[in-house]
């Protein structure tokens, strides 16, 4: 496992490596294709636009808005170099945290998930003292299943070719002991 990674909390200013990824049809391309309410997704290329007038309000919501939401981009501790993102916002209806993890295209494979996501649910857990962690995603996405799995998430419902995975409070304190 990579131990050349960390969570880093971006500044206001740092928004354009998030506007870079969201960009890149090649890291976006799990996205394409879904109808979304949304003016500024591309349907054909999974895009979204984060154009700079949003960011200040998306900030506030995003980053400064703890226990509720957590931002911050995945950063190579070798170079500085970011590359990916990881997310969480509380889901009020199931006492559980919603996640998100995306690894530019050009370093996938590497292990950056697996390390990210290991760091993400020690946050859930440790310090906003997350009840559960939840995803979901087709389920022939084969890397990031695993990958979910290895952090000790279950598959707790398979339909219309997506899965749910969760992971609780006593799961993740098992898994780490282990």
């Amino acid at each position: 496992m990579r131990k050349d990674i960390k969570l880093y909390v971006p500044k206001l200013e740092e928004l354009d490596y998030r506007q870079s990824i969201l960009s890149q049809p090649e890291t976006m391309s799990y996205n394409k294709g879904y109808d979304m309410d949304n003016q500024l997704y591309h349907k054909e290329s999974g895009c979204i636009d984060f154009p700079k007038s949003s960011w200040e309000s998306w900030y506030r919501k995003r980053v400064q808005n703890q226990p509720d939401f957590y931002y911050a981009y995945i950063q190579r501790t070798s170079d500085g170099k970011f590359v990916g993102e990881v997310n969480l916002h509380y889901n009020e209806s199931y006492d559980w945290f919603e996640m998100g993890i995306v690894v530019e295209e050009q370093y996938r494979g590497q292990c950056y998930s697996l390390c990210a996501l290991k760091q993400l649910l020690k946050v859930a857990f440790e310090e906003l003292k997350a009840n559960g962690v939840h995803n979901n995603f087709e389920h022939n996405r084969y890397a990031a299943v695993k990958t979910h799995v290895d952090s000790g998430f279950r598959i707790i419902d398979n339909y219309e070719g997506k899965i749910d995975l969760y992971i609780s409070r006593t799961q993740y304190f098992e898994h780490i002991e282990k």
